[in-house]
């Protein structure tokens, strides 16, 4: 068995691969990883609750774009597992082409939604959506050569500076609005949040197609990350795949095999 990891800024999320099948997939506060031992008693109390034998687990691979705990998940599964986890960085096979300039500050996270994209669409011209902390956006050739990408303030990011920074505007639920105009303020930060991603995904969907000339219907657009699900209601996205970027670090473990 594998256990995917992708750690982000908010999230960590876990998935357990038994061959091409996702068994299971969890998720733990970046923020509350604290030490190795206490990371790995969360991992083996959350595999066992789930009877999945831990000593199964035989390679583990990660994407994290958080370096500050990156030393203790990997101490839990030296100490716990005997296991020395494969992180994606320069040098690790991914099957994909970077074609980007300095390919060395491409987040980890973005490669593993890269090659999770390739793998469930290959041939294809893709745009992938991740929506987390920051909402990020690469494009992807039919010959999986990644050109590059955009990043905007995420939902949550976004609540927070009108939260910090204004006077009277407060923290709201992450929702769809009932309308796109609202008459309290609840509802029209709401409204807000939402149209500005929403936006933004329809934005770029027509620049990308203008300026590599592609057909709308030769593009498959792909939404992940926490809040895809969200913003599924607009039905600007191909396909919601909310563990894509596990998908892709599964890829990679068989890859480096």
């Amino acid at each position: 068995m594998y256990l995917c990891v992708d750690i982000g800024n908010s999230q960590i999320h876990c998935g357990v691969f038994d061959a091409d099948e996702l068994k299971i997939q969890f998720r733990h506060n970046t923020s509350h990883v604290g030490s190795s031992d206490q990371f790995a008693m969360f991992l083996l109390q959350v595999l066992r609750e789930n009877q999945i034998d831990p000593k199964l687990i035989t390679k583990v691979a990660i994407a994290s774009v958080v370096p500050s705990v990156d030393y203790s998940v990997t101490a839990a599964f030296l100490k716990y597992f005997n296991l020395q986890p494969l992180f994606l960085q320069p040098g690790i096979k991914t099957g994909i082409k970077i074609s980007s300039n300095n390919s060395s500050e491409i987040g980890a996270d973005l490669i593993a939604g890269a090659v999770g994209g390739i793998t469930k669409y290959p041939n294809k011209h893709l745009l992938i959506y991740d929506f987390g902390t920051a909402t990020t956006v690469i494009y992807i050739t039919p010959q999986a050569e990644f050109i590059g990408g955009a990043v905007l303030p995420g939902i949550r990011l976004m609540m927070e500076s009108l939260q910090n920074n204004t006077a009277k505007l407060f923290t709201v639920n992450s929702s769809a609005p009932l309308q796109p105009i609202s008459r309290d303020t609840r509802n029209a930060i709401q409204s807000g949040l939402y149209y500005s991603q929403i936006g933004a995904v329809k934005e770029l969907i027509e620049q990308v197609t203008k300026s590599y000339q592609i057909k709308r219907d030769e593009l498959i657009v792909i939404g992940t990350g926490g809040f895809a699900p969200l913003l599924n209601t607009s039905q600007v996205f191909d396909e919601i795949v909310p563990d894509l970027l596990l998908l892709g670090l599964r890829e990679v473990v068989k890859l480096n095999s």
